[in-house]
């Protein structure tokens, strides 16, 4: 595995940044403002951050409970090295034949919907339509809405509720129910919703009367309007009550949580052009069909099309609740031009601060981030830990790989104590792993990490991307596994870095203090084991190996001598020949 790196100097990001903002007040002990959607299909020559929203008068609220309306997670950054990449087509995963019914009928957006009451709905049917979507020229998304709701402020918009009683599957002894967002602000893309139940398809047609509407919302005449989005509900907490599991709402962006967590990171159906500066191309789900589960049913089977300028695609999600939710993701794209710079597995998150980067930060809290890290179990057995950070440049990393295990941004700090933020919670936000499923071949983890002031941006992204390009006219298929949770699913019996600090000794050292746990560092005898640090520019001092009795683990700590240019740096803890943790990685900058 190679790491190729890139940072961006602060004078050229600028030169490109622009960055949406809606004003309104942030919430105490650290909430986070409303995060703007994926309106526009390209960024041109721009760094758009992400704003957040995490109050519990959104229209996202679930019966008074707080939670967060997941939007478009608009990023684009300037250019870093350029890259080609190639996907093969591997592996076939969704079979059958199914019939091509009348959801090809044409409209002003492109989009096939179905406009009979009920179509059949064969297991091939959205990736047949996507398929003949990429066989046609793209038209921009059907954004027509009533003069009253085309200019709706965060206010008014988020006063717009839709009503829980009237829930999709509600009363039907299923165990899944779905509520749906009701399009304007931010979210004017119309998309499109069918229940699949019996093999035929019934579209979900929208209605005033399942909405409620703050006194400031202007009166508009009920048409049928389609939604902005849904959300999927369960008792995942308490038998008794349906909680919130899943969000699919602005461009192509999703999030979920597992028992007994908030909302956190995001993920993305796919990236195109991402840090290229031209501009980031924006793909949007169009429509949906959710699969009626059946009485008892521990999955519900989402079906989602996928359009942009570049490809269509589409999408087969089986969402599994729990103490871990998983997503298992099957995926058909089918590019109209040869796609050079595509992600693939997308995620976002926010880091603001930590004990390894609290550079200029006067804040109450220790800690500020919905993600503390990268994991990658690489190809070759290697499992790589790399602390976020929130740098004065951009920065951009890749990690080259062949035929990756898997990938997440994860949140391993779950003590309140590192954040004492009660209304925030950051303690119990998921991490998000990916898991591909198949041989993916070469390419890297990318990921990015931009310069924020402010914790209400997402700045962090991480995706698979090919190292050779998508053919145009082409299928290209790809399984795989999301795993949101506490934790990462477990690869070996290696210790795991937990925390990593850093800070000054003088003017030219910096101290690394890293903490370790593990069951194999257990009863180990201390004079076997030795810490092993390597940094590429820069003398490494004073490695010192040493248990420690405050959390049972171990501590790993070195003097780094730093000056002007940025250090990449790796370490790890070892007993002779035997590795005994995972590899950290890290790029110290000033």
């Amino acid at each position: 595995m190679r790491l190729e790196t890139a940072c961006v100097n602060s004078v050229h990001a600028q030169r490109f940044f622009r960055q949406q903002h809606v004003s309104k007040p942030k919430l105490s002990g650290g909430g986070r403002s409303f995060r703007p959607g994926g309106g526009s299909s390209r960024l041109s020559n721009s760094v758009c951050l992400v704003v957040h929203c995490r109050c519990n008068t959104c229209p996202c609220a679930n019966d008074g409970r707080a939670v967060e309306l997941a939007g478009a997670a608009v990023v684009a950054w300037p250019r870093q090295q350029q890259r080609v990449g190639e996907r093969v087509n591997r592996r076939q995963l969704v079979q059958g034949s199914a019939v091509l019914p009348a959801l090809l009928l044409a409209s002003r957006s492109g989009f096939a919907a179905a406009r009979t009451s009920e179509d059949a709905f064969g297991s091939s049917a959205v990736r047949d339509l996507a398929r003949t979507l990429a066989g046609k020229p793209y038209e921009a998304p059907d954004e027509k809405l009533p003069s009253g709701l085309h200019d709706l402020d965060y206010d008014q918009y988020r006063s717009i509720r839709y009503l829980p009683e009237r829930a999709l599957w509600r009363g039907k002894n299923i165990p899944f129910e779905a509520q749906f967002f009701h399009r304007g602000f931010f979210y004017k893309n119309r998309v499109n919703i069918f229940e699949v139940a019996d093999g035929k398809a019934t579209e979900l047609k929208y209605r005033k009367a399942d909405f409620s509407f703050g006194e400031k919302v202007p009166a508009f005449e009920d048409v049928d309007l389609g939604f902005a989005g849904f959300r999927i509900h369960a008792p995942m907490n308490r038998a008794d009550y349906y909680d919130e599991v899943c969000v699919f709402l602005g461009a192509s962006y999703f999030r979920a949580v597992a028992k007994g967590q908030t909302y956190g990171l995001s993920a993305r159906g796919l990236s195109i052009d991402t840090g290229e500066a031209k501009g980031e191309e924006f793909p949007l789900f169009k429509a949906f069909w959710l699969e009626r589960p059946a009485p008892g049913a521990t999955s519900l089977v989402i079906h989602a099309l996928l359009d942009s300028k570049s490809c269509a695609a589409s999408y087969r999600f089986t969402v599994r609740p729990g103490d871990t939710t998983v997503f298992d993701v099957e995926m058909s794209v089918y590019p109209r031009v040869e796609m050079q710079r595509t992600g693939l597995a997308p995620m976002t998150s926010m880091f603001f601060y930590g004990p390894n980067d609290r550079n200029d930060i006067d804040d109450f809290r220790p800690s500020v981030h919905d993600s503390d890290g990268l994991a990658i179990f690489n190809g070759k057995g290697e499992s790589l830990w790399r602390p976020l950070s929130n740098p004065r440049d951009l920065q951009i990393s890749t990690f080259q790989d062949l035929n990756p295990r898997g990938f997440g941004l994860m949140q391993r700090e779950r003590n309140f104590f590192a954040y004492q933020d009660i209304e925030s919670s950051f303690e119990k936000r998921p991490s998000l792993w990916m898991e591909p499923i198949g041989d993916w071949g070469e390419g890297g983890v990318k990921l990015f990490e931009i310069p924020t002031k402010e914790e209400v941006h997402d700045n962090i992204a991480a995706f698979w991307q090919p190292k050779n390009p998508l053919q145009a006219k082409g299928e290209h298929n790809y399984t795989y596994r999301l795993h949101w949770g506490p934790d990462s699913p477990k690869a070996h019996s290696r210790a795991r870095f937990t925390r990593s600090g850093i800070g000054a000794r003088g003017e030219d050292a910096r101290l690394f203090v890293l903490d370790l746990l593990g069951d194999n560092l257990k009863g180990i005898d201390p004079a076997g084991v030795k810490g092993v640090v390597t940094a590429d520019k820069s003398e490494i001092k004073n490695i010192v190996t040493q248990p420690n009795p405050y959390t049972g683990g171990w501590r790993l700590s070195f003097q780094c001598q730093v000056k002007g240019a940025p250090i990449e740096l790796r370490a790890f803890l070892a007993e002779g020949d035997k590795l005994l943790s995972e590899v950290w990685v890290y790029r110290w900058a000033p």
